[in-house]
């Protein structure tokens, strides 16, 4: 009755060793590091980089514990994990004069940081310790807000532009164009002139929607407006191309696994662990990329180092240290770029699509036509530093939309369109909200978070050994099956453990042992009932998994609620909350009835339970009248209640044993009107 097949204990053994490999690694605690990330937009971190990080430690003689590339990131890092922090202090050193022989142009940051000191064929399998949030290690965070109404309002100034130089080019005369809200107001005279001009912007200014509505002073207008979807998507990549740049210019700051999101439509986190210094970090988020593009040397665009330099060029470099001399004339500079994004050219091969706004595009339209065949760049200026993007040939006169080909593969075109974009801001932000919290106050909070853990699953347990003696045991070895597991899934998602998720953990136990104390309740009464001990085990699970299957899925929807609708710390409950009720329902009723079974179910003869004390009134045995024996329980473990009125007719075979066929030994006759009799009750 009470065995599980065989699969089942090999579904048990499973959990029980991946909950324990993914928990594992939290136990091993952080080692002195030092990490190297791309200080520049233009720099890329590769097998070279990590070639030259290696040798650099061997030349200094420093023998590091572990040295792992992490390309799979959107930033791509390269960690040192070393023994101490003397010779941390020293790698740094070492790693800082090796790849950055500028000092006064670093290619790369090199920062002090702390490691998982897990072993690394831990790490092989991806098990990974959680991260800790802002509350629990100390850092800043910072709630940005971006005007949505800046982004809009400056796409729209691009196309109000745009629609004056198409109108002009066409010859197409009008009284003004301009924008006026969230919209285009192109005023016209002549009604011929605006159905011209309508047939010629619809075509050109694809994401506007043109209509015509008269003049208040005569005439018409057209008036172009985007539709809701292409606002959308205008407002999404704003928010989009921010994060981007945000991203790169924390690089700068060095920072273990910064988090930066998107927090509803408009909004976007900045939390940086670690780092105390508000201002710098302000400084450095709040810093201004500038693009410019420019005309190189046609004659000596790429000289040898240490050539002099021309009057009237200047000297920068491109990709790993090649000079390029390039004119000092701009021709049009970061902010006239209103959109870059990566495709393919007639022949497929990868390509970059560019956007200028109508003044930029008519410049590149004149000095294209005078330097065909001529090789043109784009500088990207951070920091006072200028690096080339890209060199390219003018093969035809380009316009406010052109394309730079010859990219070597997709990603390279994508990776371009993405630092063309991320020059600049898409759209202006403000700091709303700022937070700071000391390293002391984090350490305060693990250490409090911790105990409040500990003491209450010591707590539960001892209550529960106590009260429910070798069911208790078992119930609080599922507890700690779930508290083992709900921690492998928060490792294996690589999720960040706040304060108000070690509260979701003290809750989840909480609620995972509710599910244990219905069960042996509900075992508790099939023996007051005068079950046998084995089809009271049968029972007590069966019948309680409706009721923890209820309370389950409705605090579930709840918790998924939370997750939908909460933000910042109230989410990172909701994560913890809604594993932990997943794991529960795995520990208390699969996994510890597994453990019942092995030790009661091959027991013929059973005689009692370890279940503490089981208080049975007088005559509480007529339910199961008849069936003394765990044998007999066999063919009444999908037995109900015989007592209900429904089953009088059952209930004679089922209490008949030995007997002749539909004689009772026991009836239950309940008079007319009036409901049966419960075993025990006074006649």
């Amino acid at each position: 009755m009470n065995r599980y097949p065989l699969w089942k204990y090999v579904v048990m053994v499973v959990a029980l060793a991946i909950g324990l490999l993914y928990t594992l690694p939290n136990f091993f605690g952080e080692a002195p590091a030092v990490q190297v990330l791309s200080g520049k937009a233009t720099v890329k971190l590769d097998a070279t980089t990590l070639s030259e990080v290696e040798a650099a430690l061997a030349a200094n003689q420093i023998k590091p514990d572990d040295v792992t590339f992490d390309n799979n990131a959107a930033n791509p890092t390269i960690r040192v994990r070393l023994k101490d922090t003397d010779t941390q202090l020293h790698a740094k050193d070492a790693l800082q004069k090796a790849l950055n022989p500028d000092a006064g142009d670093p290619q790369y940051v090199v920062a002090l940081n702390l490691q998982s000191a897990s072993p690394r064929w831990l790490s092989a399998l991806h098990a990974l310790p959680m991260y800790l949030g802002l509350d629990l290690r100390g850092g800043v965070h910072f709630l940005m807000q971006v005007d949505m109404a800046g982004a809009i309002n400056k796409r729209l100034d691009a196309d109000a532009s745009e629609a004056r130089t198409l109108l002009r080019s066409k010859s197409i005369r009008e009284g003004g164009v301009n924008r006026v809200g969230q919209s285009v107001v192109v005023s016209f005279a002549d009604p011929d002139a605006a159905n011209r001009a309508r047939g010629e912007l619809a075509s050109a200014v694809t994401e506007l929607q043109w209509n015509s509505r008269p003049a208040a002073g005569g005439g018409v207008e057209l008036v172009g407006t985007f539709a809701p979807a292409q606002q959308q998507a205008v407002e999404e990549a704003a928010v989009k191309q921010n994060i981007t740049t945000l991203h790169n210019r924390v690089n700068e700051l060095g920072v273990a696994e910064p988090i930066i999101q998107q927090q509803g439509a408009d909004r976007i986190v900045v939390e940086l662990p670690g780092v105390q210094d508000t201002a710098k970090a302000k400084e450095i988020i709040g810093r201004t990329a500038t693009l410019e593009a420019r005309l190189a040397d046609p004659l000596n665009t790429h000289p040898t180092p240490g050539a002099p330099v021309p009057a009237g060029d200047e000297l920068f470099t491109e990709g790993n240290q090649v000079p390029v001399l390039l004119r000092k004339q701009v021709i049009f500079t970061g902010d006239s770029i209103i959109d870059a994004s990566a495709g393919f050219d007639e022949h497929q091969r990868p390509s970059v699509n560019i956007r200028l706004n109508s003044s930029a595009g008519r410049e590149l339209a004149s000095v294209s036509r005078d330097n065909l065949y001529k090789p043109m760049a784009i500088v990207l200026f951070e920091k006072g530093k200028g690096q080339v993007l890209t060199v390219a040939t003018i093969q035809s006169e380009l316009g406010d939309r052109f394309q730079i080909t010859g990219q070597p593969t997709p990603q390279a075109a994508t990776d371009l369109a993405l630092l063309l974009r991320a020059g600049s801001l898409a759209a202006p932000m403000d700091i709303i909200e700022e937070r700071t919290i000391g390293p002391s106050l984090g350490a305060d909070n693990i250490r409090k978070g911790f105990d409040s853990v500990v003491y209450g699953f010591a707590a539960i347990a001892a209550f529960m050994i106590a009260y429910y003696l070798l069911f208790g045991l078992v119930s609080v070895i599922g507890l700690s099956v779930n508290l083992l597991l709900l921690v492998a899934v928060l490792s294996m998602l690589q999720a960040t453990l706040t304060l108000p998720g070690i509260a979701a953990i003290a809750l989840a136990l909480g609620m995972a042992i509710d599910s244990n104390v219905l069960i042996n309740e509900r075992v508790r009464e099939e023996l007051r009932n005068g079950a046998p001990p084995q089809l009271a085990i049968q029972n007590g699970y069966a019948h309680a998994w409706a009721t923890i299957i209820d309370s389950n899925v409705t605090t579930l929807i709840a918790g998924l609620a939370l997750l939908a609708f909460g933000s910042g710390p109230v989410r990172g409950f909701a994560v913890v909350h809604c594993i932990g009720i997943l794991t529960s329902m795995f520990s208390a009723v699969f996994f510890s009835r597994g453990l019942v079974n092995l030790w009661y179910g091959g027991k013929k003869k059973l005689k009692s339970l370890a279940i503490g004390q089981v208080w049975r009134p007088a005559g509480a045995g007529a339910s199961y009248a008849g069936v003394d024996t765990d044998a007999d329980a066999e063919g009444a473990a999908q037995a109900p209640a015989l007592n209900a009125p429904g089953n009088a007719a059952a209930a004679p075979k089922a209490r008949n044993k030995g007997g002749r066929e539909g004689k009772p030994v026991l009836r239950n006759r309940a008079r007319d009107g009036a409901a049966p009799r419960k075993p025990g009750s006074p006649s």
